[in-house]
């Protein structure tokens, strides 16, 4: 059987879940954990045509738990109830989505059979008894579904994997990737190619459309003939923009938008655009653009939906929301709510307002998916500068405005743009209840609101953005390591003072989260950085719901002949496989005609040429190698381990 682990992804369609896969999320979870494993659900739905639901009943199923680290099986491995590991230090997406990738069928990518030519392993400078981490898989039957080696694949390790001093353990044979490697973000490209290959997906599940306006069909959009203008596809206009948001004008011959002259028209002229006719499975949905008002500030983008439904088989327009404001000099992320149930189409309408024109609104980069829209938008402009300019450590932290939960608590975002003087070069980001105007209100200490703090990579597809994101829970009973304090409890008791930029006094609580959120290189690196702007998604919700996932009865573990259950840590030496017996680990030992290995670890070597004692008792050796010989050769499959150091920090307090 191991031809089944000579390539990229598990061989074999009954190692193949399928599509809506049944978990159970078991009560031994963080919290934290718990609230991050259902984003990262929401991922795979976005991009591949994998579900994921509760587990009522199905055979096969996986149970997540806190066990020691990150791990998982490769592959369904037909045994009932199959364990997957978030432990400690583990409840961040991008190790999340590894995981589950494991479990979906893929090793890590270095374990590629071609990996030589890409990295080079430094044996001597891996932790003594973590070197089959560093296995590479034979070619015998190579296929990599077609997809070239991915060094920024979410199923590679880092530069500094399970290393014994300071030095690299990998080595990228081009240097520009060996800081590239290891990354925790998010899907890769080719990540979502070879899984989508995989499972034949042709379709991701909650996505529904993008436009960058970059081909002139402007992706099925129709202009309304109930209107007094039209929108155009620009690529600049002398009010501004003077480049669409997609490319910025670095590509030539590209780079559009569609943009509504109110300099031409007479106040009231209405420009309408139309999506083209979309289907709705979830009965919700985030409409995602950028805006750019180069008009007047009384002029206005009115969005709609056109809801279609066998009474109204023509249609029946639906206000959804106004938008207006200042014009300025750049983009300007926005995100509309919807809640559409039947077939529809998103209708844009700009409205020519009252006063001086000299531009128009330009609209550009949309996307609509059946997802939860952020709750609020932190715009941080003039980036460059507060990277280049900023010290480490306190001095160099800017703090959000203050927002509020759909609960009601007040909170407020910390950014360590150089990061903290233990992780400079690094963003660091820290989430704070303030003290706000529902406090006398509000349950103290603040109980198990999970905020969400996303760097948005402004890739105009959705599908291919790489955000890099955090989660913080407020646990009521969590107290502070210098006092007696609760962290969570209210601010005017807890936090300290504090001023806002217009001068009003306030109380902010401990801050809790990471000090290296994300790097300076990796922020670089794609499009986090977009006009001299970042944009940082915040989200606060309630998830008491998730104090108790695990079903009232455990449900059985279904035993199979057709393939062993693997452990997870493999003590076993001497290329020994280690195979789960009742939830235990045993070792099954390597033997040949005249050697064989011994011991609960396979540690010690017998043969027939060094024991003279063996060919006085040949009848009952003879009897015992083959009963090696045979249990060996019925389990040859080795066991996929995986142990999550590749995601070493964790959340903590901000200094």
């Amino acid at each position: 059987l191991s031809w089944l682990q000579e390539r990229n992804s598990i061989i074999g369609d009954n190692y193949r879940w399928p599509y809506v896969i049944p978990y159970v999320l078991e009560d031994s979870l963080e919290m934290n954990a718990k609230g991050v494993i259902l984003k990262a659900f929401e991922q795979y739905r976005l991009k591949t045509c994998i579900d994921f639901k509760p587990w009522e009943g199905e055979k096969n199923y996986i149970s997540v738990f806190k066990g020691s680290g990150c791990w998982s099986f490769v592959g369904n491995m037909q045994t009932g109830l199959q364990q997957l590991s978030i432990g400690a230090n583990c409840d961040r997406i991008g190790t999340i989505q590894h995981e589950f990738l494991h479990a979906l069928g893929f090793w890590h990518e270095q374990s590629r059979s071609d990996r030589d030519d890409y990295v080079t392993i430094v044996w001597d400078r891996i932790q003594s008894g973590k070197e089959h981490n560093f296995n590479k898989y034979g070619d015998n039957a190579s296929d990599f579904l077609n997809v070239p080696y991915d060094y920024n694949s979410v199923m590679h390790y880092s530069k500094t994997a399970f290393r014994n001093g300071t030095e690299p353990t990998i080595i990228t044979n081009i240097p520009h990737f060996i800081d590239v490697i290891g990354q925790r973000m998010d899907f890769s490209e080719y990540d979502l190619q070879k899984l989508n290959r995989l499972y034949n997906c042709t379709s991701s599940l909650s996505f529904m459309d993008t436009c960058s306006f970059e081909l002139e069909n402007i992706c099925g959009m129709i202009q309304s003939p109930d209107d007094n203008s039209d929108w155009q596809r620009l690529s600049q206009v002398p009010a501004g923009p003077n480049t669409d948001h997609t490319n910025m004008g670095e590509c030539k011959d590209s780079g559009y938008f569609m943009h509504f002259d109110t300099s031409a028209e007479e106040e009231g002229s209405t420009a309408v655009l139309e999506s083209r006719i979309l289907y709705p499975k979830r009965g919700f949905q985030c409409l995602q653009f950028y805006l750019y008002n180069s008009g007047n500030e009384s002029d206005r983008l009115n969005v709609w939906v056109r809801e279609y439904t066998s009474a109204n088989p023509n249609g029946t327009l639906r206000f959804i929301q106004e938008i207006k404001g200042s014009p300025e000099t750049f983009w300007q992320l926005h995100h509309v709510s919807l809640n559409v149930t039947s077939k529809f189409r998103v209708v844009f309408q700009g409205v020519r307002g009252s006063g001086l024109s000299n531009g128009g609104l330009s609209i550009d980069d949309i996307n609509l998916s059946e997802t939860q829209c952020p709750h609020h938008v932190w715009h941080i402009r003039n980036f460059t500068h507060l990277l280049n300019t900023s010290p480490a450590g306190k001095e160099g932290i800017i703090y959000s405005p203050p927002f509020y939960s759909s609960e009601g608590y007040a909170f407020q975002v910390s950014l360590y743009v150089n990061g903290t003087t233990d992780n400079p070069f690094n963003l660091g980001i820290y989430l704070s209840l303030i003290s706000g105007a529902n406090d006398d209100h509000l349950k103290w200490p603040c109980p198990w609101q999970q905020g969400t703090m996303i760097l948005l990579d402004q890739h105009p597809d959705i599908r291919q953005q790489m955000s890099n994101q955090r989660s913080v829970t407020t646990d009521p009973l969590k107290l502070s390591e210098s006092s007696s304090n609760y962290i969570w409890d209210r601010p005017d008791k807890v936090g300290s003072e504090a001023t806002f930029p217009n001068g009003t006094k306030y109380m902010r609580g401990p801050g809790v989260g990471t000090s290296t959120f994300l790097t300076h290189e990796r922020l670089r690196s794609r499009n986090f950085i977009k006009e001299d702007g970042v944009y940082i998604l915040l989200t606060m919700e309630d998830i008491s719901h998730l104090l108790t996932t695990q079903p009232s009865i455990p449900p059985p573990l279904v035993t199979t002949t057709k393939v062993p259950a693997f452990c997870p840590d493999n003590p076993c030496e001497n290329d020994g496989v280690c195979v789960m017996l009742n939830r235990t680990p045993v070792c099954r030992c390597p033997a040949g005609d005249n050697w064989w290995y011994m011991g609960e670890k396979c540690e010690r070597k017998g043969s027939s040429q060094e024991n003279t004692v063996i060919a006085v008792s040949s009848t009952i050796t003879v009897f015992v190698v083959m009963l090696i010989v045979t249990i060996t050769t019925a389990v040859c499959l080795k066991k996929k381990y995986k142990q999550g150091k590749e995601n070493k920090e964790s959340l903590n307090l901000e200094e």
